[in-house]
């Protein structure tokens, strides 16, 4: 009996370049899952294990775009 490899923990998270370099309030995305499935996941850096977002290429675009303003 095989598990399924949990996608949480096997794929490759990429901290934001638009989060605060002090260790805080940073997020990751999945960009080879978004690349696949058109699906943009996003969690917190500091709990890699908790749940994640996942939003379209709209709601991620506008997601950068509010960081570039209040970032």
């Amino acid at each position: 009996m095989s598990s399924t490899p949990d996608p949480q923990h096997t794929m490759r998270w990429v901290k934001s370049t638009y989060s605060g370099g002090d260790g805080g309030q940073c997020i990751e995305w999945a960009p080879d899952h978004a690349h696949a499935t058109g699906e943009f996941l996003i969690r917190d850096s500091k709990n890699p294990r908790g749940p994640h977002l996942t939003l379209t290429r709209e709601g991620f675009t506008r997601l950068v775009e509010l960081a570039r303003l209040h970032g």
